[in-house]
């Protein structure tokens, strides 16, 4: 932590600029360990972003805790998360059209996520694995006519058996 703190030090002084350091699960950080943050919060070399599952008023020492505003966030609702699957299923940066989600893939992948965004899109990428190999004998045979990508992909695959096994 202190070689952190010495290079944000540094890199306020010499450049002006400021470090953002995000800390996932800052309640497993220690007490020493927290008050090792402080000067740099303090001093504005670091920008601290910090993450927990905990209690903040419990699980992080409380000088840090008075130079920190405290945002919880809530769950995801079905609505959303359903937008967030189907847009990574279709976008280019995400699984850009390969799979199809049929409405009840759909609902069994939002009810899997229970509000989260991430485990949403862990159930989707588990799902759209599962449904490209148990149909990928049927695109290599289907090379040599080479249809799109997109329009194999969109004739052979579903996502609803292989989102049974995310669960």
């Amino acid at each position: 932590m202190r070689k952190v703190m010495d290079e944000a030090r540094d890199q306020a002084a010499l450049y002006g600029r400021t470090t953002v350091l995000f800390l996932d699960e800052i309640h497993r950080f220690s007490k020493a360990q927290q008050d090792a943050l402080l000067p740099g919060v303090e001093q504005r070399w670091v920008v601290l972003v910090a993450a927990t599952t905990e209690n903040p008023s419990f699980s992080v020492v409380s000088p840090l805790l008075s130079r920190s505003l405290v945002l919880t966030l809530r769950p995801l609702t079905e609505d959303d998360v359903r937008g967030l699957v189907l847009r990574a299923a279709d976008d280019q940066r995400g699984l850009d059209g390969l799979v199809r989600l049929d409405e009840a893939a759909l609902d069994h992948v939002v009810r899997v996520a229970s509000g989260d965004a991430r485990r949403a899109l862990t159930a989707l990428e588990a799902a759209a694995g599962g449904a490209l190999a148990s149909t990928g004998s049927a695109r290599r045979r289907s090379r040599s006519s080479t249809p799109s990508r997109r329009s194999t992909s969109r004739r052979c695959a579903t996502t609803r058996t292989a989102t049974s096994t995310t669960t």
